[in-house]
């Protein structure tokens, strides 16, 4: 169930008020739903542009549709309008967009790779790079392959040993060591060069 303060029914009537089209709505949807990168999108709807599968929240005046994909993620969402001393801000709280973290029953390498998504590549994309998982060894090594700005960078090592390693060894139970199967000697731009 979404729900929408009364704020923010008001904010959406403003808005859809000043577009003069009979029927106008307001859709929500998840945009990279499960993934670090999970956001919502809002967009004023027609009916014609309805397909059917959205689910809708009827509020005074108007109605919220909500993508028919997108329930599951939207699922508990809160949306709120707070008035400021610069104006107005639209807020939408949705606990369960990028997804759950894998429980110990998940499989090492489901467990490796959340934190690597959602804890390691936003501290390296700051930077300009970026890892993706090759594999997890059975000896429960973790092998990565970098690129971007880390790609030939002459920090990587200490960004391995002292931050990816010790990070996934604390968070991952059954991580053993991080190893680096990148050639750095062809990095293109890389953050420090070597």
């Amino acid at each position: 169930m979404i729900s929408i303060s009364d704020r923010a029914q008001s904010h959406f009537r403003h808005i859809l008020s000043a577009q003069d089209v009979a029927g106008l709505g307001i859709r929500l949807a998840a945009v990279h739903p499960g993934t670090a990168k999970a956001d919502c999108r809002l967009e004023f709807c027609e009916p014609a542009d309805l397909d059917g599968g959205e689910w809708t929240l009827e509020c005074e005046g108007f109605n919220l549709y909500v993508d028919g994909g997108s329930r599951q993620w939207l699922d508990a969402a809160e949306i709120d309008y707070l008035d400021g001393a610069t104006g107005g801000q639209l807020t939408i709280r949705a606990p369960h967009i990028k997804g759950h973290e894998p429980g110990a029953e998940a499989s090492l390498v489901e467990r490796v790779r959340y934190v690597l998504e959602f804890e390691i590549s936003p501290q390296l994309a700051a930077h300009g790079g970026r890892v993706t998982l090759e594999e997890v060894d059975a000896d429960g090594v973790v092998v990565l392959r970098f690129g971007g700005g880390c790609h030939g960078c002459g920090m990587v090592e200490v960004t391995v040993r002292e931050g990816i390693e010790k990070t996934l060894m604390a968070r991952v139970p059954g991580v053993t060591g991080v190893r680096d199967a990148t050639d750095h000697s062809c990095g293109d731009k890389p953050y420090i060069k070597r």
